[in-house]
């Protein structure tokens, strides 16, 4: 009996002794954490900033500047027009005699110079009101440049840096603008960068035309007797090219005037009380209220319908289902078609 009892104290010690080690012992090792577990997770990237009138990535640039609006002249003593094709967005309405001008809209891009430039109409604080910036003319009957002002435009005219007439050209013809110097004159009131004018389709989706839309390679116009812009898509450049009727549009550069998409609304056109200094009554494109439309982008053209609720709200572009028709990254060319003498072929 006292064996036995000798040999179960000795377990018991010998027990005693591995659970004092243990406790008292240095703590296991804890197994080593994956290297996706030792390092948190990256946040993903932020999304690209975009330039607001084409939808582009901005490639890192400053986008804060406001845009810059210039009425240009189309007669066919102003061209080859010098800086249009560096335009983000440029609009194409009726003026006397039924002649076109241009409402040219820079943000993106500021190139050293454009023109010739023009007088201010009656539908142009419409036009370039919603961009809440800058707009330079070359004059203008007094109320159309008040319009302009009470837009909430600021209102550029020569006399101040920036204007500047050229000798190879004679007046009328031969005002020009600096757009660089032309921003850096921008108030406080009117230095924030545009508000996007249209819907631009998201990385990775088609636009509404590429998507929904008919094949068209051809978009003949007429805003009247004088005016026939054609818009022809060309697959090697990917864009709409321009041409006067018949003969190509092209800039100072030589190059060929194009854009990503070209815009057409079918709008109403008035004579107003006024008139040139040819005795011409002033006509005025009706910009506030809404119509037909068709929007080509990518070598297809899609019905829609265009709305503006007021001079200073943009464009809102309605396809037949009910939903926004989003255009293409890259500049836009909007062409206003009277309803009554203007024509829109397609082909």
């Amino acid at each position: 009996m006292t064996t036995v009892r000798r040999c179960l104290a000795a377990a018991l010690l010998a027990g005693l002794a591995l659970s004092v080690t243990t406790a008292c012992g240095s703590p296991a090792a804890p197994e080593p954490a994956s290297a996706a577990e030792a390092a948190p997770a990256s946040p993903p990237p932020p999304p690209p900033v975009r330039w607001p009138l084409t939808g582009v990535d901005s490639a890192g640039a400053d986008v804060a500047r406001p845009a810059l609006a210039v009425k240009v002249e189309n007669s066919a003593a102003a061209r080859p027009q010098t800086g249009l094709g560096a335009a983000d967005v440029v609009w194409e309405e009726v003026v006397e005699g039924g002649i076109s001008r241009y409402v040219a809209v820079y943000h993106s891009t500021l190139p050293p110079a454009v023109g010739p430039v023009r007088s201010v109409r009656p539908m142009d604080p419409a036009i370039a009101g919603p961009l809440r910036g800058l707009f330079a003319f070359s004059g203008g009957q007094k109320p159309f440049v008040e319009a302009t002002g009470a837009a909430g435009l600021q209102v550029l005219k020569p006399g101040i840096d920036g204007f500047y007439r050229i000798p190879e050209r004679v007046a009328p013809h031969n005002t020009y603008v600096d757009p660089a110097a032309l921003v850096a004159q921008a108030d406080p009131a009117h230095a924030a960068a545009p508000p996007a004018q249209f819907a631009v389709a998201a990385p990775g989706e088609q636009p509404t035309a590429v998507a929904a839309g008919t094949p068209a390679g051809l978009l003949d116009l007429r805003l009247s007797r004088v005016a026939t812009p054609r818009w022809t898509w060309s697959a090697p450049d990917g864009a709409w090219l321009r041409a006067e009727g018949s003969t190509p549009a092209v800039g100072a550069d030589g190059a060929v005037l194009r854009a990503a998409n070209v815009v057409v609304l079918r709008v109403d056109v008035v004579d107003t009380r006024f008139v040139d200094s040819a005795g011409n009554p002033v006509p005025e494109t009706v910009m506030v209220g809404g119509g037909e439309a068709l929007v080509a982008t990518g070598g297809k053209a899609v019905p829609a319908t265009w709305r503006k609720a007021s001079v200073g709200e943009p464009v809102v572009l309605t396809g037949a289902d009910g939903q926004p028709v989003r255009l293409a990254e890259g500049s836009t060319w909007v062409e206003l078609v009277p309803n009554g003498t203007g024509a829109v072929t397609t082909g």
